[in-house]
């Protein structure tokens, strides 16, 4: 049973009169890197990976329903998407290979959100964005995704790249 709603986020602009949509990105990886840690020691790494993946999977579900619209055609889709991701501070989103058919994307993400300017440790660390990623495209499409990142900051490339696929064209 789903929770969270859109609702839950309030009415910034009210809430917020001085200070308004804007907050630093490390008070963003404050909250990230300590929830993580916590679910780390509760549960195992591994545990805090997928709870992560999975909290970034429900919060796709909510963007691509409340802020992209699901009715554009894929390549107007994805040009709204790359708007959002910039107007929204996330990301800049570049796609290396596009497949319509199924659809099946490589994309890139640049000074992302979660990781851009962490310490290299060999590690992708966008398990947030895997889910984020699987739930805008299976909103998008109505069938399921798996989303990969395959190369991080974390492992010492200067962008994110994931790889979008349904789940049966893996």
């Amino acid at each position: 049973m789903e929770l969270f709603t859109w609702n839950q986020l309030g009415d910034i602009t009210l809430g917020r009169p001085n200070l308004g949509m804007n907050t630093r990105v490390e008070m963003y990886r404050l909250m990230q890197f300590s929830m993580r840690d916590i679910l780390g020691e509760a549960y195992g790494d591994e545990a805090a990976d997928s709870l992560f993946n999975k909290a970034g999977k429900r919060s796709g579900v909510a963007f691509c329903n409340n802020v992209l619209d699901k009715n554009l055609p894929l390549n107007e889709f994805i040009a709204q998407f790359h708007t959002k991701l910039l107007e929204f501070s996330i990301g800049i989103l570049r796609v290396e290979k596009l497949v319509p058919a199924q659809p099946s994307l490589i994309i890139t993400i640049s000074e992302d959100l979660d990781c851009s300017g962490l310490p290299i440790t060999g590690n992708t660390v966008c398990d947030f964005d895997e889910g984020f990623l699987e739930g805008i495209f299976e909103v998008y499409t109505g069938n399921p995704y798996t989303v990969k990142e395959i190369d991080c900051w974390s492992t010492g490339d200067r962008t994110c790249r994931f790889t979008i696929n349904p789940v049966n064209h893996e």
